[in-house]
C-alpha cells in the first residue's frame, strides 16, 4: 500500500480543517452567548457614569472616596 500525502491517517486537507476549527473555537475574540462574564465592580459603574456625565467631578470624588473607605475595612 502506498500511502502518501496521508499522516496518522489523514490526509494534509483534513489536518487543514482541524487547524482552522480549532484556531476559529479558541482564538477568536467573539462572546459566547450565555457565557459567565464578570460583573462590574461598584468603582466601574462610577467611573462610567462619570464619563457619560451622569454625576458631577465632585459627586464622583466623593463616593470614589466612600468607595475606597470601604475597601479598606
Amino acid at each position: 500500500m502506498d500511502y502518501n500525502n496521508y499522516y496518522f491517517g489523514m490526509n494534509i486537507i483534513w489536518w487543514a480543517i482541524w487547524i482552522i476549527l480549532l484556531f476559529w473555537i479558541f482564538a477568536i475574540p467573539y462572546s459566547i452567548p450565555g457565557q459567565r462574564r464578570r460583573k462590574d465592580s461598584a468603582f466601574d459603574i462610577l467611573q462610567k457614569r462619570y464619563a457619560n456625565g451622569h454625576i458631577t467631578e465632585s459627586e464622583y470624588l466623593d463616593k470614589k472616596r466612600i468607595l475606597e473607605e470601604e475597601l479598606r475595612k
